[in-house]
Formats: structure tokens, sequence, C-alpha cells
């Protein structure tokens, strides 16, 4: 097992770098990036870059932003700016340098934990994703746990009841649920529920109220959960399908084999042979694929959502970086989660051999 851990902790290597290497070069040839998004500010053709306009290097450079010049640059809307001023708006972006150097700069950087700071805000990226984590957090913990609640004991009925009247109607629940897209339910659930056009019981912002400080413990619960139901009803509605029937069709393929028959046979109860042989065996594939579930929560799926309910996590943090070419952020959460989701891969993996011991990986090809 330690020579299969190591093989995949080396394969990562290569891996990361061609994610970053494909990111880094599509960037290259994406049309606009901060220096045009600073031009496009200062100019009057465009806004919305951020609360900052010099990045790390400092702040030097922008007093001069009114200055005409003769000379011509690349950039679109430059003309009338003097070339001094764009130059220290690309020495301070690090633009100044090739681009291997600045790849390379950046991984030797990521590599030692070093993101650096955003361009447009006046905060380090690591402190930037660290302060919208609680809201992605708390929306991939609920919507994993809660939807694992659902989903393993539906299942389980389900494959117990194969073909009766409530497998057929649930399983048309399931379809249907998994078919309405999130951010539709999103919107009819404010309309209804969050001061549309009928009720007002649920806000409609944040993670807390603004007197959040002034509850009791118990209160500040009631608070958390009390703006957390829209958002996680939005995205459980089809979380919850897949495991549902992955569940379902897991049960049906062990209650079928011999060793079931066996069980049924010694004179066990039907509760023994499904909880005490079926359970382990069939729940292996679901336990196991709980933290690439809870990651795929954690990430995905949540950007709309985010938006509709006015939730600053990380969905909305990666889209608005994107919007505004704010590189560094860009970059550092794209490295941060794809280390993450090949480190829980990897522990998926494993996982598999703890539940079960007859898996053994070192026998198989990476």
């Amino acid at each position: 097992m330690g020579a299969y851990i190591l093989r995949r902790l080396l394969l990562m290597i290569p891996t990361l770098f061609g994610i970053m290497a494909i990111s880094f070069a599509v960037v290259q040839f994406a049309p606009g990036g901060p220096v045009e998004r600073v031009i496009a500010q200062i100019t009057g053709q465009g806004g919305g870059a951020g609360d900052r306009i010099s990045g790390g290097g400092g702040d030097a450079g922008m007093q001069d932003f009114d200055a005409a010049g003769g000379g011509e640059s690349s950039y679109r809307g430059a003309q009338g700016l003097d070339p001094e001023f764009i130059a220290q708006l690309e020495q301070q972006f690090g633009f100044d340098k090739p681009p291997l150097e600045r790849f390379f700069g950046m991984l030797w950087d990521y590599m030692r934990f070093d993101f650096g700071e955003s361009y447009f805000r006046d905060i380090s990226v690591i402190d930037l994703i660290l302060e919208k984590m609680p809201v992605s957090v708390s929306l991939g913990l609920w919507i994993t746990l809660i939807s694992y609640g659902i989903s393993i004991p539906l299942g389980i009925r389900k494959a117990v009841n194969d073909g009766s009247p409530f497998d057929i109607w649930t399983s048309g629940v399931v379809i249907v649920a998994y078919a309405i897209p999130g951010f539709l339910f999103a919107i009819l659930l404010m309309v209804l529920f969050a001061g549309g056009s009928f009720f007002d019981w649920f806000p409609l912002r944040g993670l807390t109220s603004e007197n959040w400080e002034e509850l009791s413990l118990w209160g500040k619960i009631v608070d958390y959960f009390w703006h957390l139901t829209l958002p996680l009803a939005s995205l459980v509605l089809a979380a919850f399908a897949t495991t549902t029937l992955l569940t379902k069709n897991s049960f049906l393929d062990e209650i079928r084999k011999q060793y079931v028959m066996t069980a049924r046979a010694k004179g066990l109860t039907e509760r023994q042979v499904l909880y005490g042989h079926v359970f382990r065996n069939a729940m292996l594939i679901i336990i196991a694929g709980f933290p690439g579930a809870f990651i795929s929560a954690f990430f995905t799926g949540s950007l709309l959502i985010e938006s509709i309910f006015s939730l600053d996590g990380l969905g909305l943090l990666g889209f608005r970086s994107v919007l505004d070419r704010d590189y560094p952020v860009v970059f550092a959460t794209l490295y941060i989660f794809s280390l993450l989701g090949l480190v829980v891969s990897l522990v998926s993996d494993l996982t598999y051999t703890l539940i079960d011991p007859r898996i053994d990986f070192e026998r198989r090809d990476v």
C-alpha cells in the first residue's frame, strides 16, 4: 500500500503541472487582462475591477494616469496615456517578464504556498480565500450530509421494495427533482418565501443577521439555519438523486447474491440479513465516495445559488476574479482546489481498502 500511495503522490506532480500549464496558456490568449482593466477604468470605458487599482507592486504611478503621451501602445484604449505609465502598470502586474519566466516563477511560489496578493483588493490571496471559505464550507457540508441522510434510507427502502408502487412513484419524484435546475428552484423559493410575491419568511442575504453578535448561542444557531434554509433546499433538490439510485442498485446487486440466500436459509430475519450482511458490501461504493461527494458539493453548482441569495463564497469569488482578470486569485484557487481534488481522490481510494480489506491496489495498475 505504501508503494501505491507513493506512486499516486508522484503522479500528482505532472497532473498539477499540466492543469496549471494549460490554464496559464489559455489565459495568455484570452482577450483583456489586468492592465487593460485598469486602462478601461481610468479612461471611463469600463470599471468594476475591484476596490484597488494597484497590485503588489505598490501605488506608484497611478497619479500619472492623466498624463498625455504621443507613444503608441498595444493595449486597446491606451491612446493618450503616458507610455511610462503603461510600462509601470506592466511591471506592477509582472507583465514585463516573458510568459515562461512568469509561469515558472508562479509555480515556484505556489510550491512554497506563497500565493501573493490580489491585484485589485488590498488583501493576500490566502486571506481572501479563507474569508470566503465559511460560506462554501457551510453549503458543501450540509448539502452532503442532508443528501446522504435522505438518499441512503430511501435507496435501501426502494431496493427492498423493488417494483412496488412506492419504488415507482419515488423514482418519478427523484427523476423530476434531478431534472429541475437548482437556480430555477432557487428563484421559485425566493418568490414564494423570501419577500417576492407571497410570503416573507426567510432572509435573502448572507449567512447571518446584522444583530448576530447580540444573539444568544441558541439564537445564533437558529439564525444560521434560518439563512441556510432556502439555499440548501435549492442545492439539495438534485443532489440526492444520484446517490439514491446508486444506493438502490448497490443493494439490489448484493441482495441477489448467493450468500444472502444462504443467510436466509439459516433462519436469519430479513433485517439481520439486510444490515448484518448486505449493508457493508452494498455501502462500499457509497461511503468511499463521501470525500469526493463533499468536495463536489463544496466547489460546484454554488455560483448561481450564491449570486441569487447574495452569499459571498468561493464560487462568487472565482467568478468575479475571472471577470476582473485578478489572475493571482484565479490561479491560486485553481492550484489549491486542483491539489485538494487530487488528494481527495487518493483518500477515496484508501477509504475503499479501509471499508473492505479485500481490495488491494498494490496488485492493480495505477
